[in-house]
């Protein structure tokens, strides 16, 4: 993606800590080294900031971000538990 079509708005805020879970989850390399790691400590502080952000907007948001948050942060802590479990 180049800087042309970066938008800052809010699904773009929960996708960006949702990548970051993601990356520390070691189910996504990080895109400056393209190594995969598992840092279980950052992925459960980048869920928890996702589970506090939906907190904070809660009857803010639009049905598409609330549903899109949920979405997020479910996939996650399955992620989370299934990662945890290995």
């Amino acid at each position: 993606m180049n800087e042309q079509n970066l938008e800052a708005s809010f699904s773009t805020l929960a996708l960006s800590i949702g990548s970051s879970a993601m990356m520390s989850l070691g189910l996504a390399p990080d895109p400056n080294t393209n190594k995969s790691e598992k840092d279980l400590k950052m992925a459960r502080f980048n869920i928890d900031l996702l589970v506090l952000l939906q907190d904070k907007t809660q009857n803010n948001l639009s049905d598409e971000e609330d549903q899109f948050l949920k979405s997020i942060i479910s996939d996650l802590q399955m992620r989370f538990v299934e990662v945890n479990k290995s």
